[in-house]
């Protein structure tokens, strides 16, 4: 019995399974920069906005009581204010306006902004191949 190489290399059916894999399955979408990937990393974002903000109020409110011996006044306030500082950040990070001025949603960039960047489609790819 001779022995009859397959016809096809080998090479040849790893190109074509990898181009039918690029065609078929679809990108993964990945989360822009400074959004969090999941749902959990929501959840500590919004932990840690809430929890800096009240720290950093009642910090700066703390410290200026002290200089200035208006116990408890300014701590109270700062409080209030760091606590009202870190539900706006919360309220911006959920509704997605990100680091956008205003209360409008951040605008689509190129940089990672609100929009999800997108792999390369299969008609790009068929497009760069033909030249």
């Amino acid at each position: 019995m001779s022995h009859q190489p397959p016809p096809g290399s080998l090479q040849d059916l790893d190109e074509r399974l990898r181009r039918l894999r690029a065609e078929t399955e679809p990108p993964e979408a990945k989360p822009a920069f400074g959004e969090p990937a999941n749902g959990l990393g929501m959840a500590f974002m919004v932990a840690a906005h809430l929890v800096s903000g009240l720290a950093v109020g009642a910090g700066i409110g703390y410290l200026l009581d002290r200089g200035l011996g208006t116990k408890p006044w300014l701590l109270v306030t700062f409080f209030l204010l760091g606590a009202a500082a870190g539900g706006t950040n919360v309220y911006r990070t959920i509704k997605g306006y990100g680091m956008a001025v205003g209360y409008h949603p951040a605008p689509a960039d190129e940089h990672g902004g609100r929009e999800r960047r997108k792999g390369p489609t299969a008609d790009n790819e068929k497009k760069t191949e033909r030249g």
